[in-house]
């Protein structure tokens, strides 16, 4: 659909869809809701469980499983499907932290120490990227040692967590945008600003990036495609970048691949810039 055209324009993805679609190789770990398998625009896709547990919805009607579903099509869809198929040939492993609650009017939410643990488990089975966007409670002193334990587990094991700044319309950071290892994610508008709703802060500006989050089209567990909006669609445009370029640059490390990405040292804004795959993709093909 031409809405996410213009999304993979804005960030400069659509060269990068068109050298790859991803390499099985690189996985992709979804800290999210479930994901809807069977739905047919994820023919030929990877989709597996982690730890096993179950990665299908058992509830098409939950917002847990449309919440997943949505952000899996971001990224495994099938090209040629009204989502934006970024990384459709990369392997998705589906580790879910929402319950399938059949109340759909409030987004769904995780524990702390479920995030941690899913976190932990992802990497384990061999996740290269961790897509978080997982809203959490308050975390205590000692479920904030959890993740951040979980999240110095991933990157000593050379993976990047991205994860989505929130929409709450604040100004700071949570303990997972805190950690250095952490790529926090803003949602922009089409027109290139960030999202009213979308935090903004020290991490997300210094660390982070900006991508699509208004009016994507993506899958549903059940019916035609839906158009939402938020930092947890917009985090799966940066990790579907990540994907392909770890598909097209196989042995770049974590924090070369990081490098190529931040667009300048020293950034001292609470606004990040936006993602610019085309660019990344020419400092590591030592273009620029």
């Amino acid at each position: 659909m031409s809405s996410n055209r213009d999304a993979l324009a804005m960030v400069r993805l659509e060269a990068l869809t068109e050298r790859s679609s991803g390499a099985g190789s690189v996985g992709i770990g979804l800290v999210d809701g479930p994901v809807a398998s069977d739905h047919p625009d994820f023919a030929g896709a990877s989709i597996l469980p982690v730890a096993g547990r179950g990665a299908a919805c058992q509830r098409s009607g939950s917002g847990a499983c449309a919440h997943g579903t949505f952000v899996a099509g971001i990224l495994v869809a099938r090209r040629g499907s009204p989502a934006p198929s970024i990384c459709p040939g990369c392997t998705l492993l589906v580790r879910p932290i929402f319950w399938e609650t059949a109340d759909t009017s409030r987004p769904p939410t995780a524990t702390p120490e479920e995030v941690a643990r899913a976190i932990f488990e992802c990497v384990d089975a061999g996740a290269r990227i961790v897509n978080l966007s997982a809203a959490t409670g308050e975390p205590t002193t000692r479920s904030e040692r959890a993740l951040t334990q979980a999240l110095d587990h991933a990157a000593a094991r050379g993976a990047l967590v991205v994860a989505a700044a929130g929409n709450q319309g604040t100004l700071g950071s949570s303990a997972i945008t805190r950690h250095p290892g952490v790529i926090p994610v803003v949602a922009y508008d089409r027109a290139g600003r960030p999202l009213e709703q979308s935090n903004l802060g020290s991490s997300p500006g210094r660390r982070g990036l900006g991508a699509p989050g208004d009016a994507i089209v993506s899958l549903t567990s059940s019916g035609p495609p839906v158009t939402h909006g938020g930092t947890s669609f917009a985090a799966a445009f940066v990790t579907g970048a990540i994907a392909l370029l770890w598909s097209l640059f196989a042995t770049v490390d974590a924090g070369r691949l990081r490098w190529a990405l931040a667009q300048g040292p020293g950034r001292r804004s609470v606004v990040p810039p936006l993602l610019d795959a085309e660019r990344a993709y020419a400092t590591l093909a030592g273009q620029g």
